[in-house]
């Protein structure tokens, strides 16, 4: 069931009715009903992967009923070993067993050996990556004791399955969503109004801008060796403002819903495109995978406290991860690698430049000096995306190099097909940059009401006239 379908207007509103009549009854009885709703959600898609969800919840919830009251660390270690396992041989046999066994063979082929394989094209289930990353942060929190294991199994199993977030995050820690679910929850009118706005831009980014903008792009990179390097410019601009409106909508129609239902969490984006170095990008785009990736792998690994040439070799492996988690290819890897390559200046400088406030926060306009920053930045991550988007690296590389052997040829292109397109992106930006100091562009609740529903209006007739209607998935689906 997609956000942007008829079948979760009528969901939606049903679950939210029902669910706030149960509050005068124990949070039991409204976790059973998100429980019931949330695994209705995802069967909508497939109810056969609803067993995997099933299985990963009950393993991590017995684990840290294990680890509540085990205290030898060996046996801790032992049930820790257990979750990682379970999770982790999940998510690599359905996301990564034809990847592997298809580098293993071309691997063999270039050293002159021949081997073959029976493929067996394993469906991949929608939300793995998330799902799992989800319930083993909570083994991994409990094994180092930074959450309390919780006995209510309905309430945990809510908590993995929890709808709004199940098929693309944000990946919410179990140490600030789950004691949620242990509390009775009450009805915030200014929060449901609240949740209504973001969910609102987060339908206008998905419908009026990342679903307008996809047909301009995939027409861009499938023909990309008969275009000069402009158009493949502007295809790659327009990819990178198709994708942050695709995965920030859902974001913001996903906590929207929380907060329909009484949750806080976490903002997963923060306008990254206005970061002054690709370290600022980083703690603002996707926030709740990066700061997982840091906190899970790089951290343990040593992160920056073994010397600058480990530190190096951590960020490296830590972004070659992330990028294998976004999908099984190449691409994705030296997709990773690049922006991993990306904090060497920075590592090796003796004092890195941070930012860790809003640019141009008290100025209505960015001085020069962050305005070339922050299009260096975004330069470099534009890059990065030419491979995340293509389809082999080949394709990538073929890409880049024809921006260069082909920069413009006068007369073969009609640059103005992609006026409106870039116009459009233009138009998010501004939005975007006048709102860039709240916690999400729509916290408008202190304009007066005629100005609150004027905005409304525009943005609905938006819609109307630039959305592309008929479910699309996300982009974040295939991951």
């Amino acid at each position: 069931m997609l956000f942007n379908s008829l079948q979760f207007a009528l969901f939606l509103p049903a679950v939210v009715v029902v669910y706030w009549l149960l509050r005068h009854k124990p949070p039991r009885w409204q976790n059973l009903l998100l429980l019931a709703a949330s695994y209705f959600f995802y069967g909508w898609w497939d109810w056969r992967f609803l067993s995997l969800i099933i299985v990963v919840s009950l393993t991590d919830y017995l684990v840290g009923r294990g680890l509540a009251v085990e205290e030898r660390p060996g046996r801790r270690r032992l049930l820790l070993a257990v979750s990682l396992l379970v999770n982790l041989g999940i998510l690599g046999f359905f996301k990564y067993f034809d990847f592997f066994a298809d580098s293993a063979v071309q691997l063999l082929g270039l050293f002159g050996m021949k081997a073959s394989r029976t493929t067996l094209d394993v469906v991949l289930p929608l939300g793995i990556s998330f799902f799992t990353f989800k319930s083993l942060s909570y083994s991994i929190d409990v094994f180092r004791r930074k959450c309390e294991p919780t006995r209510d199994v309905v309430a945990y199993f809510a908590y993995v399955a929890f709808f709004p977030q199940l098929f693309a995050g944000p990946i919410e820690r179990a140490k600030n969503l789950l004691p949620q679910f242990l509390k009775p929850r009450t009805f915030d009118t200014d929060e449901a109004k609240d949740g209504l706005r973001q969910i609102l831009w987060g339908l206008v980014k998905k419908i009026a801008v990342a679903d307008f903008l996809a047909g301009y792009v995939d027409t861009v990179f499938l023909t990309y060796d008969h275009q000069d390097g402009l158009v493949l410019g502007i295809g790659v601009f327009l990819y990178a403002i198709q994708l942050y409106a695709d995965f920030s909508g859902y974001s913001d129609i996903a906590i929207g819903v929380g907060k329909l239902l009484g949750f806080k969490t976490n903002p997963n984006f923060a306008c990254p495109y206005f970061s002054r170095n690709i370290t600022e990008f980083w703690r603002r785009w996707h926030i709740s995978m990066m700061s997982w990736f840091r906190d899970y792998i790089f951290y343990p690994l040593g992160g920056p406290f073994r010397g600058k040439a480990r530190w190096i070799g951590y960020t490296l492996v830590t972004f070659a991860v992330s990028g294998l988690w976004h999908g099984p290819d190449w691409t994705f890897v030296v997709w990773g690698l690049l922006n991993g390559l990306y904090f060497i200046p920075m590592i090796l400088k003796k004092k890195p430049p941070t930012f860790t406030g809003v640019v141009a926060k008290k100025r209505l306009l960015p001085s020069l000096k962050e305005t070339g920053q922050m299009l260096g930045t975004f330069l470099l991550v534009l890059l990065g995306w030419v491979f995340f988007r293509s389809d082999s690296l080949g394709q990538a590389f073929g890409y880049l190099a024809r921006m260069v052997t082909h920069p413009i040829m006068p007369g073969q292109v009609g640059y103005r097909f992609y006026l409106v397109p870039i116009l459009v992106c233009i138009g998010l930006l501004i939005i975007e940059w006048i709102q860039r100091r709240k916690r999400h562009t729509m916290q408008i609740e202190r304009l007066p009401t005629w100005a609150r529903w004027s905005i409304y209006y525009i943005l609905v007739i938006g819609m109307l006239l630039f959305g592309t209607f008929g479910g699309s998935e996300f982009i974040y689906f295939q991951f």
